[in-house]
């Protein structure tokens, strides 16, 4: 009979060398593609413009992805909000949620625990803790391009 070296196989890492391989599966799915009629197209035509400048959501949320490729992690104090959910993670930082097909996450809130009930409201919350300045119409049609993507 063979006995496994419960030491060893117990301190042993078995996943961590898999990490990155898994990440690049995770990323590499192609997220839904949203239907033309959920969405002002003119609208989020304007909105991607306000993405990748002035609402500056392309800094860390990076086409095609939209996600920070790498080390996507943030602490509470750079985004603004608590540490609650960050210290549920061992790393005790947020990561840059990929935004593909965030058309599909309507229901139950959004943001890593729920705590925004829409996606205006987390424009507005960005808005005003980067200072961004946005009108009510660059909300709309910011609000309109992440609805298409």
């Amino acid at each position: 009979m063979v006995y496994a070296n419960t030491e060893t196989d117990a301190t042993r890492d078995a996943v961590t060398s898999k990490l990155a391989a898994l990440h690049f599966y995770q990323l590499a799915l192609p997220a839904p593609k949203a239907r033309g009629a959920s969405f002002d197209k003119d609208a989020a035509a304007r909105g991607l413009v306000l993405f990748n400048g002035t609402a500056k959501c392309a800094t860390c949320h990076i086409p095609p992805l939209f996600t920070e490729p790498g080390n996507n992690l943030h602490p509470p104090s750079e985004i603004g909000v608590d540490s609650f959910q960050a210290d549920r993670s061992p790393t005790h930082m947020y990561r840059t949620a990929p935004l593909a097909g965030l058309w599909t996450h309507q229901k139950g809130g959004f943001y890593h625990d729920g705590r925004f009930a829409t996606l205006r409201d987390v424009l507005e919350h960005y808005d005003a803790f980067f200072k961004l300045g946005l009108s009510e119409r660059e909300k709309t049609e910011l609000t309109e391009y992440l609805k298409s993507l």
